[in-house]
């Protein structure tokens, strides 16, 4: 299998996509600067309690406080939470590795026996803002690395289970006992299986390092602060993913190549090479039919083959997915074979989809009724295997009586789909645009306008691939008679992304003229 990253950047956000054998697996936006992101970890100011729902909500910056339960304190917060009143107060606080911990918390506590309004406590995020929620906390705190999850206020050491040879795991517990200091436990990532002494021991020290500097920060800071922030969703991909199967990194921003071929270096130097920057006058998604694949998977109706077809609908509280055979099933003779067949597509495209548009909650799968038992103990095993390659956590239920699959996938993110379901920025939600019959002359008059009354001489028109060839058609070419008209060098550049009313002009280092 042949993995690409290809990322496209623009001002205002950072689009990522996961292809593997050129077909698109993973999508993801990314606001530029926006923080309140997974793994972020924050100074944050207990603002009201609930005890209703033993749970608290915390001021932390963000728009809407966010939540945190009983449940996620972890088991050593009062001890984290008096050391912290000690560094907030500036008073002498011991060295992190000679605390002494206080009993664990019980799983049926109270949460205002342990913290009050105006507490400052340490919190991380777990799960962004989604929709009218904040952001979900825990003060259970972890820092990940490449190859290992740090873990302070623990003294624990558990390795991944995908890792099976004792001789391995025998090993990479030697390395991290002779290492790792006392107050800190550590889980073991996959990604650590065959690589050096050398090379775990430098992520732990680099990750005890990162937590004493956040714990350093406090004394000079007041709640709401942030004190650590995890690395970018391009970073955090890489350095989750990054295997023998990746192929190539492609970058359309010299900047953010430099960053990322630096990481990468740091990180697997032998991989270095595989960071390459696009350079292309077509747009980089286009050039590798991820503007294509975007359109066509993140409609309401996924096409399967022969006929058949998915209705997938978000709400709030759940995700539907309606499986539907189309005409097929009327021209075969065997329908429970059909069915089965096409259930097994469908499973297939499923998983994909939840990969996809990273859907997460409870999701409803209708599929198509099955009359057979061992059918739908093959139905469920295959839909199984196809979500083993999903790194979220996921739960599957046997179909019920009623042809019905539960799903529940762990969310920490609002789904893709979500970005793609904005008011139309044409008609601004009002249903009407300008007649397409006029594009060349709105396009015209701006031509005009930068080039005469502002004297910009070399201007790019970017618009959609029917606007540029109606552009480009013919001898003299429109292009060509503005270019002789307003005495300017003129190119023209075809965009997927760019509607049919919609036109941009840009100047000679590719900025936006408004």
């Amino acid at each position: 299998m042949n993995k690409e990253l290809i990322i496209n950047v623009t001002p205002s956000e950072i689009n990522i996509a996961l292809a593997e054998d050129r077909e698109l697996v993973e999508f993801s936006k990314e606001k530029c600067q926006t923080g309140f992101a997974v793994g972020d970890i924050y100074l944050g100011k207990v603002r009201k309690m609930m005890p209703g729902l033993n749970a608290a909500f915390v001021n932390i910056g963000h728009e809407k406080d966010a939540f945190i339960h009983f449940l996620d304190l972890g088991p050593q917060f009062d001890t984290f939470h008096k050391m912290i009143g000690m560094l907030v107060q500036k008073k002498r606080v011991p060295k992190f590795e000679n605390l002494k911990f206080t009993p664990p918390l019980g799983k049926s506590g109270k949460i205002g026996e342990h913290i009050q309004s105006g507490d400052t406590i340490i919190v991380q995020i777990a799960k962004e803002a989604i929709s009218t929620k904040g952001p979900r906390l825990t003060s259970d705190i972890s820092l990940a690395g490449r190859h290992v999850v740090l873990l302070p206020m623990s003294n624990k050491i558990s390795i991944s289970q995908k890792i099976r040879q004792n001789s391995e795991k025998k090993r990479l517990k030697r390395i991290v006992d002779t290492v790792l200091p006392k107050n800190y436990g550590v889980i073991i990532r996959t990604a650590a299986s065959g690589t050096t002494d050398a090379d775990i021991e430098q992520d732990i020290l680099a990750l005890v390092a990162k937590w004493e500097a956040a714990l350093a920060k406090m004394r000079t800071l007041t709640a709401p602060a942030i004190l650590s922030e995890e690395m970018n969703r391009v970073g955090s991909m890489i350095r989750d993913q990054l295997n023998g199967d990746f192929k190539a990194i492609w970058v359309d921003d010299a900047n953010t190549y430099a960053e990322i071929r630096e990481y990468i270096t740091l990180i697997a130097p032998e991989k270095s090479k595989i960071v390459k920057l696009y350079k292309g006058q077509v747009p980089i998604f286009d050039n590798f039919d991820i503007t294509r694949q975007i359109k066509s998977l993140f409609s309401k109706y996924v096409s399967l083959k022969r006929g058949a077809y998915l209705i997938i609908e978000h709400t709030e509280a759940m995700h539907v997915i309606d499986v539907n055979s189309g005409n097929r099933t009327k021209v075969e003779n065997d329908q429970e074979r059909t069915v089965m067949e096409v259930n097994l597509a469908a499973a297939a495209e499923i998983a994909r989809q939840l990969r996809l548009r990273d859907m997460g909650g409870i999701i409803i799968i209708d599929f198509i009724d099955l009359h057979k038992g061992e059918n739908r103990s093959v139905l469920l095993d295959k839909m199984t295997q196809f979500m083993a390659t999903d790194r979220a956590k996921h739960t599957i239920l046997p179909l019920s009586k009623f042809g019905l699959m539960q799903i529940t996938r762990q969310r920490v993110r609002p789904e893709a789909i979500a970005e793609a379901t904005e008011v139309c920025p044409y008609c601004n939600g009002t249903g009407t645009v300008s007649p397409t019959l006029l594009v060349d002359k709105q396009i015209e008059n701006r031509v005009e306008y930068y080039a005469t009354k502002k004297g910009i001489k070399n201007l790019t028109v970017k618009a959609s691939p029917f606007v540029a060839a109606f552009l480009r058609r013919g001898f003299p070419s429109l292009r060509l008679r503005w270019m002789w008209r307003y005495k300017c060098l003129l190119r023209v550049r075809a965009d997927q992304s760019i509607g049919v009313a919609e036109a941009k002009i840009l100047d000679i280092k590719g900025r936006e003229l408004s």
